[in-house]
């Protein structure tokens, strides 16, 4: 079981997982929450339970000035140089471990690239009051180990979160907990928000 990460925190994630790592992979996970003490309300916004939450992990590469040099989302599941690798959009929550991951192999990482920044959006436009159980978590890619994982369980009125920063920093790559909550159907409406975590 990896570290449990609080806001804001800073890993080194060579050290967690204890030596050399080459490839990492990010899952996200979540469940829709479980509807009947929605009322009135509820019932007017189809609260009967059951309902499907896409939420959708992206992966933003941008280099030293900031600058967004690709990304990786539903609509382009892997980056243009194949360092980062989407495995498919889960538009339910439904089953168990991870709903979403994305595969970065840290070693093919383009030179250029000075940071990965994790986001998830509600493509369906729900906010997080419906969301339960959201998590994201980091594991090495070469035996599946988690290295560190980051609860997403703030519900509240927002639709998108920026997760999460891996980043290079003295030729190691290090993990960033933001979990700053935002607006926004896709990664794009994120963006003002992003830039500061650059």
């Amino acid at each position: 079981m990896g570290i449990s990460l609080q806001k804001g925190q800073k890993i080194s994630l060579e050290k967690e997982a204890g030596g050399g790592l080459t490839r990492v992979i990010m899952g996200l996970g979540w469940d829709a929450a479980q509807s009947g003490k929605g009322g009135l309300l509820g019932g007017l916004f189809g609260g009967g339970g059951g309902e499907s939450i896409d939420l959708d992990a992206s992966c933003l590469l941008f280099d030293e000035a900031g600058e967004l040099v690709d990304v990786v989302w539903f609509r382009q599941l892997t980056s243009r140089d194949g360092s980062i690798h989407h495995t498919g959009d889960n538009r339910t929550g439904e089953g168990a471990g991870d709903d979403e991951q994305i595969q970065v192999s840290l070693a093919t990482v383009p030179a250029n690239v000075k940071s990965l920044v994790f986001t998830v959006n509600n493509y369906t436009g729900q906010d997080f009051s419906k969301v339960a159980n959201a998590y994201c978590r980091i594991l090495n890619g070469a035996d599946n180990s988690e290295i560190a994982r980051y609860d997403l369980s703030c519900q509240g009125s927002h639709s998108a979160m920026i997760m999460a920063k891996v980043y290079r920093h003295n030729n190691e790559w290090k993990m960033h907990a933001i979990g700053e909550v935002g607006q926004g159907r896709t990664f794009d409406q994120l963006m003002p928000q992003i830039k500061p975590h650059l």
